[in-house]
């Protein structure tokens, strides 16, 4: 996601939530009708169309706006030539160091061009076809969710008639036409999703749309599909090569090289032995900014950076670019880099209120779940970070630190797919609270979506806004290091100045009627938090302060040993707090305590690179929207 600094460019137009000036409210099962009718219209089952949709968008419209990959509508009707905005691809931002070290040069952003509308792969058009299938006109298959419901409906069809299937009214005949919906090129991926369609239709689901209607698929338990039907769709067979991945998700191996230029140059990552070496503590969520193919160019160019993972927005397939043992540089800072995993998710849409399918989220989150296992990373908001709650490393690279997932990630459903759902564990005294506003309700307003200044389209969010005092008027708090001239924040999409996020635990400093303070970046901030509509849950947890005696504490963005611990040979790196203090009365939220530690790697021959491992502890904290580091000396920790 591109930074506080670039945020000024996005160019994505949307359409509003809300219905046109006097368009009549939505009746309250037309949507559930919508879908009966498409599947009866073209002969597809109703739970097959049902189970499709909801593996696409959970039957969500998002009144017209694209996803993340240019999907439109409840079917994820995709058309990126219309959808795609130029952008800069994750990690090219002039001055960026993704790698986050001082001990080598800062790798530079490669360029790498968005494709031509002529050149994205049929998976990113198909809307077009739908259009040519159902005789609907494209505009009309992006804004309206009955069109948007034939259109998918009609593809379905088509899929059925190529595989040289008779229509059928029994769901267990459509296993290969629904592997075919998923435009995946590779057999592993259409199974996957396939498979997961299935499971929906086993299971059943309903909910209530982002549009404020119900709608219901029944479980059938009993549906045994047709698997073998995938064999006969003539797709290739991934590389598995040396994969570390679930087998619940589709994977293949597409290595990033370690390649050196000369001069002591290379790329584009770090040879290890993880988790031998240094545990490995993070995963950390990213997005791509750039299609997937785009993905794949820049994490196989050795002068680039480079991540674990990649991830495609369509059918949730997963890519594995690194062993988990080496260390990539996707974090921006060398710490976390260190003791993380990285996964970039699919999304070349620059404008951050742009949608994730349901496919990429569970799959996604099948990965974090072994990863969370293998490593014995605790499955929190401590530990699953996205890449906007990573700290810059010292104060003048505070700036510069990206903003994705953004606002718009949910976060809460994250969680209950990885099958911790984020639950009250407190009563209501508690000293701590868990940032859990219910989604599809809770929209605040951001500005710089699509033009600078101006609001973007309505959309569910997962977090809220923190202000100076209880009240909505009230400035909002100051983040002294993205404005060090004591600005207040902003309402920016990527200003995460003054953003608390779903999952995100504090410790409670006030309560007064529907208003919570928390402490955040050294002072008291205020969110509103209703009773009847909480925007957070009472949790439980420990709590620092600064011990008896101090007045305030130092904050740091990485946690580095003492200099009397590196050994001769290993140049000292400097312990330099942020400019924001921890003060006495306040409390922080404690993720865990580490030894302070440095992986020195300078070079490409790795027989020379040390973990330097020193005797000064550190606590991770929750300190603003970032995670933050205190010394253990420096404090006294307590049950909030």
């Amino acid at each position: 996601m591109l930074s506080l600094a670039a945020s000024a460019a996005l160019l994505l137009p949307l359409l509003s939530g809300a219905p046109p000036a006097g368009a009549d409210a939505p009746v309250a099962d037309s949507l559930q009708r919508q879908f009966a009718v498409a599947a009866e219209r073209h002969g597809v089952p109703r739970s097959v169309l049902l189970a499709v949709s909801y593996l696409q968008s959970r039957w969500d419209g998002h009144a017209g706006a694209p996803s993340v990959s240019g999907g439109y509508g409840p079917m994820h009707l995709t058309d990126a030539a219309t959808a795609l905005a130029r952008s800069v691809p994750h990690h090219s931002e002039d001055g960026e160091d993704a790698r986050g070290d001082a001990a080598r040069p800062a790798r530079a952003g490669a360029e790498a061009a968005l494709p031509a509308p002529e050149e994205l792969p049929a998976r990113l058009r198909t809307l077009e076809r739908a259009s040519a299938l159902s005789g609907i006109p494209a505009e009309e298959l992006r804004t309206s969710t009955a069109a948007n419901i034939e259109g998918g409906a009609a593809l379905l069809a088509a899929a059925q008639r190529e595989a040289g299937l008779a229509p059928s009214a029994d769901p267990a005949d459509w296993y290969g036409a629904v592997a075919r919906y998923s435009g995946a090129d590779d057999a592993a991926t259409a199974a996957a999703y396939a498979n997961d369609v299935f499971d929906v239709i086993r299971t059943g689901e309903e909910r209530v749309t982002d549009s404020g209607q119900r709608v219901v698929l029944p479980a059938d338990p009993a549906v045994a599909p047709e698997t073998g039907q995938v064999a006969a769709l003539g797709l290739r067979a991934p590389e598995r090569g040396p994969v570390e991945c679930p087998v619940t998700v589709a994977c293949e191996w597409i290595p990033a090289p370690y390649e050196e230029f000369g001069d002591g140059d290379y790329g584009n990552h770090d040879k290890a032995d993880r988790p031998v070496s240094q545990s490995i503590d993070y995963i950390v969520i990213h997005d791509t900014e750039a299609t997937w193919d785009v993905t794949l160019k820049l994490v196989q160019d050795p002068a680039y950076v480079s991540w674990q993972y990649s991830l495609r927005s369509s059918d949730g397939h997963v890519a594995q670019h690194l062993p988990l043992k080496d260390v990539g540089w996707h974090a921006g800072n060398w710490y976390v880099n260190a003791k993380s995993v990285g996964l970039e998710h699919e999304g070349f849409l620059t404008a951050p209120d742009s949608w994730y399918t349901e496919a990429m989220y569970r799959a996604s989150a099948r990965l974090v779940r072994y990863l969370a296992k293998r490593y014995d990373i605790p499955l929190d908001r401590q530990h699953v970070i996205g890449h906007d709650n990573v700290p810059g490393t010292v104060a003048s690279s505070i700036r510069g630190m990206h903003t994705d997932p953004g606002p718009y990630w949910d976060w809460a459903h994250y969680f209950r797919l990885l099958g911790r759902p984020l639950t009250p564990s407190a009563g209501p005294a508690a000293g701590v609270v868990t940032i859990r506003p219910e989604y599809a309700g809770n929209r605040p307003v951001y500005t710089g979506c699509a033009t600078a200044g101006e609001a973007c389209a309505p959309h569910g969010s997962g977090a809220v806004r923190l202000h100076t005092a209880p009240s909505a008027d009230a400035p909002l708090v100051k983040d002294v290091g993205l404005r060090p001239g004591g600005q207040s924040s902003t309402t920016g999409v990527n200003d995460t100045g003054a953003r608390a996020s779903t999952g995100q635990s504090y410790a409670v400093a006030e309560r007064r009627g529907d208003w919570t303070a928390i402490w955040y970046l050294g002072q008291k901030a205020w969110f509103h938090n209703p009773q009847a509509e909480p925007t957070a849950v009472n949790a439980r947890g420990l709590v620092l302060t600064p011990r008896e005696g101090l007045a305030e504490v130092p904050v740091y963005g990485r946690a580095y040993p003492e200099a009397s611990a590196y050994p001769a040979g290993v140049p000292v790196q400097a312990v330099s707090p942020l400019p924001y203090r921890l003060l006495a009365g306040q409390e922080y939220v404690v993720g865990h305590r580490t030894p302070g530690e440095y992986y020195y790697a300078p070079v490409f021959d790795s027989s020379g690179h040390k973990v330097v491992r020193g005797q000064e502890e550190y606590y991770q904290i929750q300190f603003g929207h970032r995670i933050a580091f205190v010394k253990a000396a420096d404090v006294r920790v307590h049950q909030g």
